[in-house]
């Protein structure tokens, strides 16, 4: 992975490298790396990623057929708007 740094702007750089990052996935993996997951853990873990993944586009495609209405964005604390 390589990030270019312009104008000796290392934390813009650093920034364009952590969203790279977690675009990429990376510390999620680092994440789930620090221990041994158990064979049936992991089977677990990932059915249970697949049944939200589906969950997320069902709802996605009710709200395009208009079924649902759109959600509200949510509101972060010590974010002016």
């Amino acid at each position: 992975m390589l990030i270019m740094v312009r104008d000796n702007n290392v934390d813009q750089a650093m920034r364009v490298l952590k969203k790279k990052m977690q675009r990429e996935g990376i510390f999620r993996e680092l994440k789930q790396r620090r221990s041994y997951e158990k064979p049936s853990q992991r089977k677990v873990r990932e059915k249970a990623e697949a049944i939200r993944r589906s969950r997320k586009v069902a709802r996605k495609q009710a709200q395009r057929d208009g079924l649902l209405a759109p959600s509200k964005p949510k509101l972060r604390p010590g974010v002016a708007r």
